[in-house]
């Protein structure tokens, strides 16, 4: 690029009568270039930019063939008779300003104390043990103290969201005016920026802790730079050279990294720290009362006859003796179990992956019986089922395989069946069942009985106890008289 003060050195060495070629070599200049100038007299005059296609016609192209460029190609070519080379098309129409999409400037947001925090989430894959397992990180950003909240979810709903702004706020026990978000689903209920309409629920949730929802427009993520910035020293910062064994043990680390670490680290050029940033900021924010309810979701259940309610495939006992609808609030961490405005029992929700497991109080004996519609598993039946014969187990292979099937079901009646014929017959009558891909039961049924009709298979001989004779009853039957059978011939 040549600046206007060489253009204007160049246009008056020229005026004076200097040659060109001393032009030149004192402004290190090609020739061309410098003709070039002293024929447009020192000005720089940017010619606007004229394709050789008609700008209005290519415009009336593009939005009718909604912004697909290929279509525009070929609708010049098919319709209008123009030969022109694709990556010609897409530069003219970045050009003239048609396939850009058009970019306005932010406004400046001043940094004043007690004005707005940020919440956003991102996906992160971190190592629990040894897997890699997907989970989304949310992180609440006080944006003039720059203090930060991390916690890790594996699913992330909106009674997350506001499980976790709860436990963030009563963390600092103080809460901003305004939370800065963008156009989340869990929060938006219709429009978007700052034309948003919030979710009633969430927007009572946010008025209970003094503060309210705003969207950022559509595509300027920099309105909450802070909140992105802070994902980024997640990455770079937390999670390298750190080990987690379980989700508890990353939540905890996770804490003690953004409440602890966080606020005595200096911050940005101006080394600022969060920690005393925030007594400066506390008098500027709204206090929130320590006996704020928690979040929790109501669940209605019935208590089986065996005195269990099950919540999130798994079984809690109700201590008492009666039946009958109980009210189960369930919380981040834990459930409460209600019943006539009677708490009964609370106890805390099971790690995630257990399943079908019954949760009684410590301390008390455990109940005999077990839940009504507990899941049964069926490995013991599979089992005993593949040690039969190869082929049955590769009918075993095509239950498990057949989706929409009750495999637990299927297998213990599998099992059932076999106990009914000879073992022979069974992997006979499966080997025809395998070679059609049948996987009816009843089906099954029939093609035993089949076999059996045509004599492909011995009938199963019945077992005699042949002590029978010296049985008591046995004896004393004896010596009744037979009795008379004659009708039946």
């Amino acid at each position: 690029m040549i600046t206007p003060e060489k253009r204007e050195a160049a246009w008056l060495l020229h005026k004076e009568g200097t040659r060109l070629s001393k032009i030149c070599e004192c402004l290190h200049l090609s020739r061309n270039t410098v003709r070039r100038i002293i024929a447009e007299e020192g000005r720089w005059v940017r010619e606007p930019f004229t394709p050789p296609i008609d700008p209005e016609l290519l415009r009336a192209l593009y939005h009718e063939c909604d912004g697909y460029v290929q279509r525009v190609f070929e609708k010049l070519q098919e319709e209008h008779g123009l030969a022109v080379k694709y990556s010609s098309l897409t530069r003219w129409l970045r050009l003239l300003g048609i396939s850009l999409p058009v970019q306005t400037r932010c406004d400046r947001v001043p940094d004043e104390p007690g004005a707005e925090m940020q919440h956003d989430t991102s996906p992160f894959t971190v190592m629990l043990g040894t897997s890699p397992t997907k989970l989304q990180a949310s992180l609440l950003y006080l944006r003039y103290s720059k203090r930060r909240y991390l916690q890790f979810y594996r699913v992330f709903d909106r009674f997350q969201m506001k499980c976790f702004l709860h436990e963030a706020l009563l963390h600092w026990e103080y809460a901003p005016p305004l939370c800065i978000i963008d156009n989340t689903n869990l929060a938006r209920l219709r429009g978007l920026g700052s034309q948003a309409v919030i979710v009633p629920e969430m927007e009572a949730f946010a008025k209970n802790h003094r503060f309210r929802f705003l969207c950022h427009a559509r595509g300027h993520s920099d309105r909450k730079a802070g909140e992105e910035r802070s994902f980024s020293t997640v990455e770079t910062n937390f999670l390298p050279g750190r080990k987690f064994k379980d989700m508890e043990d990353l939540n905890q680390q996770a804490l003690q990294w953004s409440t602890v670490r966080m606020e005595q680290r200096p911050q940005g050029k101006a080394g600022l720290i969060p920690a005393q940033a925030f007594e400066h900021e506390r008098t500027f924010l709204q206090p929130l009362p320590p006996e704020l309810p928690a979040p929790y979701k109501l669940l209605e259940r019935s208590i089986d006859e065996y005195g269990y309610v099950a919540v999130e495939a798994n079984y809690y006992w109700v201590p008492g003796t009666g039946r009958g609808e109980v009210m189960v609030l369930r919380y981040n961490r834990h459930i409460q179990i209600y019943q006539s405005r009677q708490l009964l029992a609370e106890y805390p929700l099971q790690p995630h992956g257990v399943r079908n497991k019954q949760v009684h109080r410590p301390g008390e004996p455990v109940p005999r019986h077990k839940p009504r519609h507990r899941k049964q598993p069926s490995d013991e039946e599979e089992k005993r089922l593949r040690a039969v014969a190869p082929a049955v187990s590769a009918y075993v292979d095509l239950v498990l395989a057949t989706p929409g099937l009750l495999r637990h079901q299927y297998l213990r009646r599998l099992l059932a069946l076999s106990q009914r014929m000879t073992p022979e017959l069974f992997v006979r009558t499966l080997e025809r069942a395998h070679r059609y891909g049948i996987t009816d039961l009843a089906t099954v049924q029939k093609i035993a009985l089949l076999l059996l009709k045509d004599g492909g298979a011995p009938l199963p001989l019945p077992s005699i106890d042949e002590s029978f004779r010296d049985r008591p009853t046995y004896q004393q039957g004896s010596l009744t008289d037979s009795p008379d059978l004659s009708q039946y011939e």
